[in-house]
């Protein structure tokens, strides 16, 4: 059925205020940020005085007859992870902020992150081995100047939430426990066992619920920017969104909007987001004319459960993440056959950056025919198993597997997106008033691919370099108030809320399915250039359809998504394209190594924030053989010999950083 056909024009909306559920005021959080005077004024519009409610201006005429509710605050976060939240309650010191959040606001990203964050904290570790082990990772298309800034301020906001309330496991004597991932030279990952989001976001909202000047949209969708020229240049001065519970559109206003909306991974079949992550914010500020860059690096986690492996049956969706702690605490790797694969791959073995471990066991699937590799710690006490895993042990077990007695079947999965809005050093982008922080954005940090437990950091340290820049362009946004409200009073070009009817919903799930699997079989672990060119030429087509259905239909959170996801597969593919060469987590088979001058940064729309230096060609210091995708190299004896020889020096390694 076609897009024309299942068109209507949708019916007036109806009003009602939800207000946003009690529950975060009795979370334990010491308040550590103090409470400063407002700095700000804002222009008209109620406020929510309390943290835990959300109050709606009563339904006018005017609203009634199509145009939005206008709210007025200093500071619009759209998203209410670890980068909304932090910057949130750095900048309620000094005026009103609306943390607007598609579901509730603890689901997110954040809360799905179990490894932890890194800091600079060992005796033996330094910020400048957390540098190289950046680069390195991102195969130094890093920012250099960038990795160094977010590694040396990293160790200071990570106190900060232990200082805000985060428990944080930690050992008999009280210091903080340091676990290792995958890439890390030395023990910096700080953690709570392996849900060290979950923790991390109670803490957070526990104190934004201490917050009198920090009001929730719960179930409020961002739909786009509110945007304009003033004397020639782009401003940001808000976003219109959708009530998805009373079916209404707001329209929030603010000098100063932060994008915090996280990831895009449900434009892939197999991810370990969770369903909201559909980039929203990207799409959003590529419509508003922002850059985005890097959009072709994404990262494909190594080990996500393999949940067909455990039932024997399909299984596409949101998958759970085996953390890449699991293997800096000694998990193994091997395929069906009981080949311990990775040595074959990389010297690190199992402890090689992620884009290394995914491509060799993608490798190792295709080659042999096998749906999945099996993760082994059992070997391990079962107390230490179940006491630093317990959430992994628990969900493993809910599928029949017990981790202490065998192993875990794993398959990679889409995981992160090193690419983004791109931002300067304060994440600002070339949209004033627009700023960006966390998996959204596009800092530099990541290069070709994220080092583990990088981006719960990234998204800390921006949130608090983004404060000042913020309040200085609020404060010049009030010369502009006039510009600014005109803008506001515009209607939006789109039409209003309106419930799909079921063949409607059927054609949005069937075209979701079609744009998934397009981008897993083009976009994916290995890519060719002749299949990103078709499945663009198909995308384009999708986008036309999904267009003609926004702007005939009605505006749904199923459409809204649909129109967000089919952007991002886009420039994802436009990204790939540009990038004519293999680096990090962009493996293409027709130029199979890094191009000497290629730049450094692929960039989409908007315009440049700084210019683009060609990147020097450097191959992941460790690598064994170049990746041909038909089965891992034989070496021939000693094979035993080099495993356990490799895990006695790993070992050594592990107890002189302890």
């Amino acid at each position: 059925m076609s897009a024309a056909t299942l068109a209507r024009q949708a019916p007036s909306a109806g009003f009602k205020c939800t207000p946003h559920r009690q529950r975060y005021a009795n979370l334990r959080g010491n308040g550590a940020l103090q409470r400063a005077p407002r700095l700000l004024k804002a222009a008209g519009g109620a406020r929510s005085r309390r943290a835990n409610t959300c109050r709606v201006a009563a339904p006018t005429p005017q609203a009634a007859a199509g145009a939005p509710v206008i709210r007025n605050f200093d500071f619009l976060v759209l998203g209410s992870g670890i980068a909304g939240l932090s910057y949130a309650l750095k900048v309620a010191e000094h005026g009103s902020v609306a943390v607007v959040t598609k579901a509730q606001a603890e689901e997110g990203c954040t809360q799905y992150a179990q490894g932890g964050v890194c800091a600079v904290l060992g005796k033996h570790d330094s910020v400048e081995a957390h540098v190289e082990d950046t680069m390195i990772a991102g195969d130094h298309l890093n920012s250099r100047r960038v990795v160094e800034v977010v590694c040396k301020e990293g160790p200071m906001r990570v106190m900060e939430l232990v200082e805000l309330g985060a428990e944080f496991t930690r050992k008999e004597n009280g210091a903080l426990h340091l676990t290792r991932e995958g890439g890390h030279s030395h023990r910096r990952i700080v953690h709570a066992a392996d849900v060290t989001g979950r923790e991390i976001e109670r803490a957070l909202l526990a104190a934004a619920a201490t917050k009198g000047n920090i009001s929730f949209f719960e179930h409020h969708a961002a739909i786009d920017l509110v945007h304009t020229e003033v004397n020639g240049t782009k401003v940001c001065m808000g976003a219109d969104v959708l009530d998805q519970q009373a079916m209404r559109i707001m329209r929030f206003m603010a000098p100063v909007t932060m994008l915090a909306t996280g990831g895009a991974g449900q434009v892939y079949p197999n991810t370990t987001n969770p369903s909201v992550a559909t980039g929203d914010g990207m799409a959003m500020a590529y419509r508003a004319k922002a850059t985005v860059a890097n959009m072709e690096f994404v990262q494909f986690h190594p080990t996500a459960f393999c949940a067909s492996a455990a039932t024997g049956k399909p299984s596409l969706g949101r998958t759970f993440l085996i953390s890449e702690a699991v293997r800096g605490e000694g998990g193994r790797l091997y395929n069906l056959a009981g080949h311990r694969f990775m040595e074959d791959y990389d010297s690190r073995f199992d402890l090689a950056p992620r884009d290394i471990v995914a491509r060799a066991i993608q490798d190792q699937m295709l080659s042999r025919g096998e749906s999945h590799v099996l993760l082994d710690i059992s070997y391990k006490p079962r107390d230490e198993i179940l006491s630093h895993f317990p959430n992994i042990a628990a969900q493993c077990k809910s599928f029949g597997i017990d981790i202490t007695r065998e192993p875990i079947p794993v398959a990679p999965a889409q995981h992160y997106m090193c690419g983004g809005v791109q931002t300067g050093l304060s994440g600002e982008t070339n949209v004033a008033g627009l700023f960006a922080c966390g998996e959204v954005s596009c800092t530099g940090l990541h290069g070709a691919n994220r080092l583990a437990s990088n981006s719960l950091l990234e998204g800390l340290v921006f949130a608090e370099r983004a404060v000042l820049p913020s309040l200085a362009h609020a404060e010049g946004m009030l010369r502009d108030a006039g510009q600014a409200m005109t803008k506001a009073s515009q209607t939006p070009d789109f039409i209003g809320p309106r419930e799909l009817s079921v063949p409607t919903k059927e054609w949005v799930v069937a075209k979701r399915a079609e744009l998934t699997s397009l981008m897993w079989s083009a976009a994916g672990i290995v890519r060719r250039r002749a299949d990103m060119k078709e499945a663009l030429q198909q995308l384009a087509g999708m986008h036309v359809d999904v267009q003609a259905m926004w702007q005939s239909y009605g505006t749904s959170t199923e459409l809204m998504e649909l129109r967000n996801l089919t952007t991002v597969g886009e420039l994802i593919l436009m990204s790939a394209l540009q990038r004519q060469e293999s680096r990090g987590g962009h493996l293409v088979l027709d130029h199979p190594g890094p191009a000497l001058g290629h730049p450094r940064t692929t960039r989409i729309g908007g315009g440049n924030l700084s210019a683009s230096k060609p990147a020097p060609p450097q191959l992941v210091v460790g690598n064994k053989v170049p990746l041909k995708l038909s089965g891992a190299k034989k070496k021939s004896g000693g094979l035993i010999e080099r495993a356990r020889a490799r895990e006695v020096a790993l070992t050594s390694q592990k107890e002189d950083v302890e």
